[in-house]
């Protein structure tokens, strides 16, 4: 069997709702709705902001699908135009912009949202996934001598080394945050860390850090099992459910550490913003959760960019990609899809290249 250190390393997992150390996943978007109803068009008109993107988009599977380019609210189960939208992501403290990594679309809509926000005045900080705490002083030390330069922070980082998708589909979100003066913060969990838990479970970390993070209190059991339930399917069922007690760990503490640093860049600023995979913006058991008690009494919006499916054609049958009754987000994005290939083909394909060079 392959190592936990290993498989983290390149642990790439198909479903939408997780996401490991390196998750690449794809999706895209298509243009905005066109028939947004009299509400959306009376919130359209208060907001100030950017167009929002229109194509040609990047990926080309099922552009013409009825959902592509929508926004949908869950709680309402009503569509809303990206005005609207940008309305209501303004009145939040902090805001998790749900991606899919490797995705050029959903990196342009993060951009666009971002912008928009700070053209109605906002003025967060900007959090990114991709960016470990480890790495902050690296940022700072960059920025000190290029203060206005998001092109060369990915080198500076080390970026191509890092496994994420390349630098520039996250360097005009970047640029636009340096552009208006705002901070960026390296929200993740350092990777050492990371893979000291693989090995060793969370006592590995520091009482602490533990405690700073609300990973020395009890852990409901049935949001654990339904993590390993999700892990398990993530891994296309090539990982024993009873071996994925660390995975969980890991899952939890990433979501932990990313919203610390979030409410942490929220108290010092007009709110925050979290750059981040969809799997860490659900509302039900990712950085949400761990907000509403690091930040209560704080506001919190997640939106979450999904591709979709031929054949699904209502909003909410996309609830089961993540196990749920509802979708577990405050908005989505329905995008076109970026590869229509089977993601457990490759991800198979993933795993023997590993066990080939283990």
């Amino acid at each position: 069997m392959l190592s936990m250190a290993k498989a983290m390393k390149r642990w790439c997992p198909p479903g939408a709702a997780i996401l490991g150390v390196l998750a690449l996943l794809a999706a895209n978007c298509a243009p905005p709705p066109h028939g947004a109803r009299d509400e959306d068009r009376a919130a359209s008109a208060t907001v100030a902001s950017p167009r929002p993107p229109a194509p040609p988009w990047s990926s080309e599977h099922l552009p013409d699908h009825p959902l592509a380019g929508r926004i949908y609210r869950p709680d309402t189960g009503r569509f809303i135009s990206p005005s609207a939208l940008i309305e209501a992501l303004g009145r939040a403290d902090m805001v998790l912009l749900g991606e899919k990594h490797d995705n050029a679309d959903h990196h342009r809509l993060q951009d666009w949202v971002l912008r928009a926000l700070i053209a109605k005045g906002r003025r967060p900080a900007v959090a990114f996934e991709m960016f470990t705490a480890d790495k902050a002083p690296v940022i700072a030390a960059y920025l000190a001598k290029n203060p206005k330069d998001a092109a060369g922070l990915g080198p500076a980082l080390g970026w191509s080394k890092t496994g994420w998708p390349d630098w520039r589909h996250y360097r005009p979100i970047a640029q636009a945050a340096l552009d208006s003066g705002l901070s960026l913060i390296a929200a993740n969990l350092p990777r050492p860390s990371v893979r000291k838990i693989a090995r060793e479970g969370l006592g590995a970390l520091s009482p602490a850090l533990r405690a700073r993070l609300g990973l020395d209190r009890p852990f409901d059991e049935g949001i654990r099992d339904a993590m390993a339930t999700e892990i398990v399917d993530a891994h296309c069922g090539m990982l024993a459910r009873e071996r994925t007690g660390r995975f969980v760990d890991i899952q939890r503490a990433r979501d932990a550490h990313l919203a610390r640093s979030l409410a942490d860049a929220a108290a010092g600023a007009d709110g925050a913003v979290l750059i981040t995979g969809a799997g860490h913006a659900r509302t039900d058991r990712g950085v949400p959760m761990h907000l509403a008690t690091m930040a209560p009494g704080r506001t919190v919006a997640a939106l979450a960019m999904i591709e979709v499916t031929g054949g699904d054609n209502a909003a909410e049958t996309y609830a089961r990609r993540y196990g749920a009754k509802r979708l577990p987000f405050d908005f989505v994005w329905f995008t076109a899809r970026h590869d229509v290939r089977d993601p457990c083909e490759k991800f198979r394909k993933q795993m023997l290249e590993l066990k080939k060079k283990s």
